[in-house]
């Protein structure tokens, strides 16, 4: 039972849970594995690692939520691996991460792209490559004449009238 990427990936996701909980997000696992191969993973991880996973962790045995999310490029989810989806409902925007199975997710990057989401949200606007919190956020482009004068003489970090930078 179980994958030994993937128990890693249980254990920090586990260890992180409260970065979640402090951001208003709720973990859960979802797996091609039974229920019962979830109990025996689950307390093999508790016991060998030491580490109570607190999220529950989902059975999709017929791939039915595995093959929605399945890689755009036609990868199938069983052989390539798995998916980091934040989805947050009612929005039209979510993230997505493959991983082949020979690959863990960094759960550091995952925290990260929620914080950019909620900001997007928050602030309307974009976050830039690296885009930690605290650093600047990209303006919407223009759509309109008028915008491009309003942001041109705005105190914006202009770059270009489409490229605009600013603190929040």
């Amino acid at each position: 039972f179980g994958h030994p990427v993937r128990a890693t990936e249980l254990t920090e996701f586990a260890r992180q849970n409260g970065e979640f909980e402090r951001r208003g997000v709720k973990l859960i696992g979802l797996t091609i594995d039974s229920i019962h191969a979830h109990l025996a993973w689950t307390q093999n991880i508790n016991q060998n690692l030491k580490i109570p996973i607190p999220y529950p962790l989902i059975a999709d045995l017929e791939m039915t939520v595995a093959n929605k999310t399945a890689d755009p490029s036609g990868r199938e989810f069983n052989r390539y691996g798995s998916c980091g989806l934040c989805h947050r409902p009612g929005q039209k925007d979510s993230g997505v991460i493959y991983y082949p199975l020979t690959n863990g997710r960094n759960i550091d990057e995952v925290l990260r792209l929620i914080d950019s989401l909620q900001t997007s949200d928050e602030h309307v606007c974009a976050t830039p490559v690296n885009w930690n919190q605290g650093d600047q956020v990209i303006v919407p482009p223009p759509k309109t004449e008028n915008e491009v004068v309003a942001r041109l003489n705005s105190d914006h970090e202009k770059i270009d009238f489409y490229l605009m930078k600013r603190e929040l």
